[in-house]
């Protein structure tokens, strides 16, 4: 029947051509046609599902703090007042300009993106019910933008941020068991931040956009907060996940020539994303799986004589500095029991280490070195 079908549509297209163009040339006309159609049919629901996501985050905000949205109206405040500077850091962002992106031993390095002191800035700001109310823009249209697909969350969850601490301080009542009873809301919202933050990290620019380090600080200060982080981790964790596992790839997988600053800012991300311990335990996992896996395949290139991806053997890395990072935070803390972490995967890694870094040392001494730092630090955690 479909092959009738097929056939009954190819004579059907044949003789209803317009004369002076061949049935190739209708076919790709008639093609192009029906695809702008279902492309135009498609901005148009997106931009619909932006707006009832748009509503459903406002009703949202009504419902946990209706004297905050009363006075958030009346501030006279556009969202360029919060996104639209050029620069958070202008002197990093110049000197980014001017540097290769090879240097990555720096420590000043450390604030490539501006995010580091961003996000220590907001841990220690305190401010006036006036200052907060002033400083968030009201919830505009979503327009299917990709920055749009970083600022209009950024909005929402900065709201709830602000929100909470106003109610800490006592300055407004909110009720945040709302955040139960309407997991769609913020559900939607974080997976949109996180969606929007991948594709800018897989095409970085430099100076970094404001609106892209204004949601890495959100988003940091959301899975660090007592309260938002327990809904949110509940009901994201997988995406979470998919998150860490996508920025672990855009590690492994970039090769541009002057790829060395925006891979270190994606590593700060997931540094960031480490200091919350539910994240951390499965970020450990990860990263130990991704490099025992290169090892045992540097290790069979190097037996056989064959060649090794050297690109891959670069960006590895800053994989195992990631790492060695959360096993050292995660021993400094005696409140957290050392053998939780890594679980099947630390087994893994620490099986055949000692014959891998024996192979490996006189040819790769820098990499045999980073394995026996981090089986140092997962034995003197399995210790305690």
């Amino acid at each position: 029947y479909l092959k009738i079908s097929k056939l009954a549509l190819a004579f059907a297209i044949i003789h209803s051509k317009p004369p002076g163009k061949s049935s190739k040339e209708y076919i790709e006309y008639l093609a192009k046609t029906v695809s702008e159609q279902d492309f135009g049919w498609k901005w148009k629901v997106e931009v619909l599902e932006a707006e009832v996501l748009r509503l459903q985050q406002e009703l949202l905000l009504t419902r946990i703090s209706p004297r905050f949205c009363l006075e958030n109206r009346k501030q006279d405040t556009s969202a360029e007042t919060l996104l639209g500077q050029d620069s958070i850091n202008p002197t990093n962002y110049s000197s980014q300009l001017e540097d290769s992106g090879c240097d990555v031993c720096n420590d000043s390095a450390f604030d490539s993106l501006g995010i580091a002191s961003d996000f220590h800035q907001s841990e220690h700001n305190v401010n006036t019910s006036k200052h907060w109310l002033e400083r968030v823009p009201p919830l505009n249209l979503c327009h299917t933008s990709r920055e749009q697909s970083v600022t209009a969350p950024v909005h929402f969850l900065q709201c709830l941020l602000e929100i909470r601490q106003l109610s800490e301080g006592g300055i407004l009542q909110a009720d945040f068991s709302e955040l139960e009873n309407d997991s769609f809301t913020i559900c939607n919202s974080v997976s949109q931040l996180l969606d929007g933050l991948t594709f800018f990290y897989n095409s970085p620019k430099f100076p970094a956009p404001s609106f892209l380090t204004e949601g890495v600080c959100v988003l940091i200060r959301l899975i660090t907060d007592t309260k938002l982080s327990n809904y949110v981790l509940k009901k994201c964790f997988k995406k979470m996940e998919e998150f860490k596992k996508n920025l672990i790839q855009i590690i492994l997988r970039n090769r541009s020539v002057n790829r060395f600053q925006a891979l270190h800012s994606v590593s700060e991300t997931l540094s960031l994303l480490g200091r919350n311990n539910i994240l951390r335990n499965s970020l450990i996992s990860l990263l130990l799986s991704e490099v025992r896996q290169f090892a045992e395949q540097l290790l069979q290139a190097h037996q056989v004589q064959s060649v090794y991806d050297i690109t891959q053997y670069e960006n590895i890395f800053f994989l195992c500095m990631i790492l060695e990072q959360l096993l050292q935070n995660e021993t400094e803390e005696s409140n957290i029991s050392s053998s939780d972490y890594g679980g099947e995967e630390k087994i893994k890694f620490l099986k055949n280490l000692d014959q891998i870094i024996l192979h490996l040392s006189d040819e790769f001494p820098l990499f045999s070195l980073y394995l026996w730092r981090v089986s140092v630090l997962l034995n003197s955690g399995q210790m305690q």
